[in-house]
């Protein structure tokens, strides 16, 4: 197919060669499946930014770096320019989620380069060599349910190892490669150790893969594994192949209003951009 604008350039600079398909279109992105060489790579096309929620993108952005001051200055007061840079930093967040989980050895797509506003990285396969589907478009038995969630559990903890929580993790943006889940769509993605809002994103994101597979291995329901989680990590007692089982019994202590009003609003948030994506589907 003839090369959108936005990667043009890749093509005039040799990062791509061709450009076989749009793979899929988001409210963040658009995908594309490309040729480089002898590999066949996505190249992701960010948005602007119009589409998102004030809100959800403060909560997110909480405590993220600017390493330049005039950046910094510019983003604070909200300036095109500060804009701008606030759009470039939300985007090299995900690059930078990317490299740090590779390394941790978390199940996340290997990136490639990241040039104008594009990112490039491994694609997903299937058996057949196709893109990989998402696991709302799966059917589990049981048993692979459990499997599966175990598998994302381990994930999960990794990523927390790593310091990151994914901050958005459901369905509809894990894979199911060749060899099991792949964690897609990292923008969001938090400092556990330095975001206020970490704890309640960690839980909501285990929360959304227990009601998943709770569907297909409904005693998956009951757990509790979000809340035994992050118990283990405050205590500094949390390490991939960590023994969870599932069941937590803390203290609940004081309810916090606000936070539970923002757990609301969230819920309203994610049905809303669940409908969404399922209308693209």
């Amino acid at each position: 197919m003839k090369p959108p604008k936005r990667l043009q350039s890749l093509v005039e600079e040799g990062l791509i060669d061709t450009v076989v398909r749009q793979l899929m279109s988001g409210k963040e992105a658009m995908v594309y499946v490309v040729r480089s060489g002898e590999r066949t790579l996505c190249a992701k096309v960010y948005k602007e930014a119009t589409q998102r929620s004030f809100r959800q993108a403060v909560d997110y952005t909480e405590n993220r770096r600017v390493k330049n001051t005039r950046q910094a200055r510019a983003m604070a007061k909200g300036t095109r320019f500060g804009r701008q840079a606030q759009e470039s930093a939300w985007q090299s967040a995900e690059v930078d989620a990317l490299y740090r989980l590779v390394a941790a050895g978390v199940r996340v797509p290997a990136p490639v380069n990241f040039c104008d506003g594009v990112l490039l990285m491994e694609l997903v396969a299937d058996a057949d060599g196709n893109a990989a589907p998402r696991l709302n478009d799966v059917v589990f038995t049981a048993d692979e349910a459990r499997a599966h969630h175990k598998t994302l559990l381990d994930e999960v903890v990794r990523m927390l190892g790593a310091g990151v929580v994914h901050g958005d993790l459901s369905e509809f943006n894990i894979l199911l490669g060749t060899d099991g889940p792949v964690i897609i769509d990292l923008p969001q993605a938090v400092d556990a150790a330095g975001n206020n809002h970490a704890r309640r994103m960690l839980l909501r994101d285990v929360a959304n893969l227990r009601g998943f597979f709770g569907g297909f291995a409904p005693e998956l329901l009951t757990t509790q594994y979000g809340l035994e989680i992050w118990d283990l990590y405050e205590r500094g007692l949390l390490h991939p192949g960590a023994a969870l089982t599932g069941v937590f019994e803390g203290d609940a202590g004081v309810v916090d209003v606000d936070d539970v009003m923002r757990e609301i609003d969230d819920a309203l948030f994610e049905e809303s951009a669940r409908r969404l994506r399922m209308q693209a589907v």
